[in-house]
């Protein structure tokens, strides 16, 4: 008989506790700190059915909530059919926090603002009224969207996972979206949370659809400094080209750090797809995310960096072998 912990338990456990589900628990520690989290905890780990990469009839492959970082990063599987995926994970955080964050945890993580953080200060995020970084310190805060928190979304890899149309399963519900853990596109109904899930839902694995032939991959963080920073704007771009390795016959391009959620840039897109991948055209396809942008006083600095990492994943991409070296 198993000794792993059913999943039905652990659901049932946060609602008679009143606490809330750690996985690798790099954020929940962090927020605990904070005192903004004071739990009680019930760990995800051991839990069956939730670590590894698993292919499905078809092609697809599911990869469980429990899946580290550095998993994700190095297994064999996800570099050669997901590369986009594989890359992003693989410059996300640190090397430590890559070893203990777990997919579910990056995409169901809190945001990163210093009021939400700080125990003192009353906003949104915790049940307030108001936000008070719109009238503070915001210069790392959105520069796209009218929602009320400005808060960016901090997961990387749902941003990869956006431009894959990944699926997202959760015990004891329908798969939905990835997109749809997060709500409208613009994440301007994210009021209150990072993302929509319950707190006693548990979100079990991705799934990927089959890999697309001859997929080109990048991913860029831009940010303050070299190491161990939070990005500023992180943009990833995933390319298909045709036999000439001329003409963009697929483009998936997605951007996070500038809104409230990631965002899946369907613009830049249908700039790119039927036409000839020159610098020209990459330029005035990533020049389209400027008409998203509606800056704070504090993050005009944020539309030019958006557009010129957009930018940036496109050209890498454009010259990208179709995996990973």
């Amino acid at each position: 008989m198993s000794t792993e912990p059913a999943l039905t338990d652990l659901s049932a456990a946060v609602l008679a506790r009143g606490g809330e589900l750690r996985a690798g628990g790099t954020d929940t520690t962090a927020r605990q700190r904070s005192g903004i989290a004071p739990g009680p905890f019930t760990d995800l780990d051991g839990a069956a059915g939730l670590r590894g990469c698993t292919p499905l009839p078809g092609g697809g492959l599911r990869i469980g909530a429990l899946t580290t970082l550095a998993e994700l990063a190095t297994d064999p599987q996800v570099r050669s059919g997901w590369p986009a995926l594989a890359v992003s994970a693989g410059t996300a955080a640190t090397p430590q926090i890559r070893a203990a964050g777990t997919l579910g945890g990056n995409l169901l993580q809190r945001n990163r603002c210093w009021y939400y953080r700080n125990p003192h200060f009353s906003c949104l995020q915790k049940g307030g009224s108001g936000c008070p970084a719109r009238e503070g310190d915001h210069h790392f805060g959105v520069v796209s969207g009218d929602g009320p928190c400005v808060a960016p979304h901090p997961s990387t890899l749902a941003m990869a996972l956006l431009t894959y149309d990944a699926g997202a399963e959760v015990h004891g519900e329908s798969p939905r979206t990835v997109a749809a853990l997060y709500g409208d596109g613009d994440g301007d109904g994210l009021h209150r949370a990072d993302h929509l899930l319950a707190p006693d839902r548990i979100l079990t694995a991705v799934l990927l659809p089959p890999p697309l032939p001859g997929e080109r991959a990048a991913c860029h963080r831009a940010t303050s400094r070299a190491q161990g920073e939070w990005p500023l704007v992180e943009a990833t771009a995933r390319l298909a080209l045709d036999g000439d390795g001329v003409t963009v016959t697929h483009a998936a391009v997605a951007a996070g750090g500038v809104a409230r959620v990631p965002l899946r840039l369907l613009e830049v897109e249908a700039a790119l797809i039927g036409r000839k991948a020159t610098p020209g055209l990459l330029a005035d396809a990533a020049a389209t995310v400027l008409a998203r942008c509606r800056p704070l006083s504090q993050t005009g600095y944020k539309a030019t960096l958006f557009r010129d990492t957009v930018l940036e994943v496109l050209e890498r991409a454009a010259d990208l072998p179709a995996s990973i070296d």
